[in-house]
């Protein structure tokens, strides 16, 4: 436990120095200071106002932000550290692989996430100064829905960067994952429904197979418990978990497909050549 924390801390300090970290911060809370100064605040649309309509917008925003950024960061960890030759260095080390493969994740997830929840905490935090009502159960749950989606992609980012063996494989391997996830959404597994006559059901337990449509789905859900806007699928969707269980499922599978993830990253890390 205390080389893995040893571990997670120097990831942490590694990241705090990098570039990518900075532009990271900038863009999340750059997101919020537009939203801020365009008035979301003050406007009402379909019923929200305040902060609930600053959120909205601030979680459609980062649905398509958060995984391409976590992904292409994330997956030169194993890959750029086997190229930099880290690996021998490490081996001579009293740092087990288990230690140092899970530290790195744990630190990797506390930089991805804090940038995140700092731009909503300081929302909320003015907010609360302009006295704006703050929705504390959308506010929570938004918080829950981006914690779970960090760590989704985070695990599927270390279990791409243990098989690749280069940053650039990596790197385009993480960009072909999050494309082929944006592209079988609504739009796309409505077109092959269509023209491959597959049945509803089965296009469905597809798209809640992928977490970003899982994601998607979620925040919908939290100002549309009907989930009208999908159409006929919200009936299969609420038929098979319930407006509650839908909610759940949105925060347990993520974590449970991060976690799968990982733990098949560490399994091909153990038993690779690390050399």
């Amino acid at each position: 436990m205390k080389h893995l924390v040893l571990t997670a801390k120097l990831d942490i300090i590694e990241s705090l120095r990098s570039r990518w970290f900075l532009i990271y911060c900038f863009v999340f809370g750059g997101i919020v200071a537009l939203l801020f100064a365009f008035g979301l605040t003050e406007s009402r649309v379909l019923g929200f106002i305040g902060l609930s309509r600053l959120l909205v917008t601030y979680i459609q925003l980062a649905m398509a932000i958060l995984p391409i950024f976590v992904l292409i960061t994330t997956v030169r960890s194993v890959a750029g550290d086997r190229e930099a030759g880290v690996f021998e260095y490490l081996l001579s080390l009293p740092v087990s692989l288990s230690a140092w493969f899970w530290g790195k994740i744990v630190g990797r997830y506390i930089t991805i996430f804090l940038p995140v929840f700092a731009a909503m905490l300081g929302a909320v935090l003015w907010a609360l100064y302009r006295e704006i009502e703050v929705p504390w159960q959308m506010f929570l749950y938004y918080t829950g829905l981006l914690a779970a989606i960090g760590w989704c992609f985070l695990g599927i980012g270390m279990l791409i960067s243990t098989i690749a063996r280069s940053t650039d494989v990596a790197q385009g391997a993480a960009f072909i994952v999050w494309l082929t996830m944006l592209l079988f959404l609504d739009l796309i597994l409505l077109g092959l429904l269509i023209q491959g006559r597959m049945a509803p059901d089965l296009a469905i337990t597809l798209a809640l197979a992928n977490p970003l449509q899982v994601f998607r789905t979620a925040a919908l859900s939290l100002f549309d418990p009907q989930l009208i806007v999908l159409g006929p699928a919200a009936y299969v969707i609420l038929d098979l978990f319930g407006p509650v269980g839908f909610k759940i499922y949105a925060l347990v599978y993520p974590v449970f497909l991060g976690t799968l993830c990982a733990g098949l990253g560490y399994f091909v890390f153990k038993r690779s050549d690390l050399p």
